[in-house]
């Protein structure tokens, strides 16, 4: 069994409740708009990590991490990429590969808005952690914390850290 830690969106601002959420974590994955070195730093030297860039990532973070990382978790196909649409609606730099090949697992950010959604025509799930920064239109700070079990994902858990104040949802 392992245990993920997922995160998204944190605008070079790690929340340092994420370490006490994330303790009992196997891995750490972030999917994108990280920010800065330092929030790769930190959760590096927390525990296993992986990344992708997204859209206000600097060039420094996009020759450490790819776009798109597609790799097996135990018995399950993840995806993990910044910028993925939704079932239905998937984006266009997307679209064809997910329908020739798609995960059992796709996990993007960018929307900053938590959604977990099983796609029946694709069969597998989806999830966006929503925000874990302070940065954005996002009312809440999320995370969230699964189990993959061999072929199984369970034991899905929303983090919500804290609101937010008007004045950083305006930023």
């Amino acid at each position: 069994m392992t245990r993920i830690g997922l995160l998204s969106d944190t605008h070079g601002m790690l929340d340092e409740r994420v370490f006490e959420h994330f303790a009992n974590c196997d891995e750490i994955w972030h999917a994108g708009d990280i920010g800065s070195l330092e929030v790769i730093n930190k959760l590096q030297e927390f525990k296993p990590l992986r990344a992708v860039w997204g859209n206000i990532d600097s060039y420094e973070l996009r020759t450490l991490w790819p776009q798109h990382n597609r790799f097996m978790c135990e018995g399950v196909k993840v995806w993990l990429t910044h910028i993925g649409g939704y079932p239905g609606k998937y984006d266009s730099l997307v679209r064809p590969a997910i329908y020739q090949q798609p995960p059992k697992l796709f996990v993007c950010g960018h929307s900053h808005i938590l959604k977990v959604q099983f796609d029946k025509t694709l069969q597998l799930l989806y999830i966006n952690p929503g925000a874990a920064g302070k940065y954005g239109f996002h009312k809440v700070q999320t995370l969230i914390r699964f189990e993959i079990d061999g072929v199984a994902i369970q034991n899905l858990e929303v983090i919500e850290l804290a609101k937010k104040s008007v004045d950083s949802i305006q930023k």
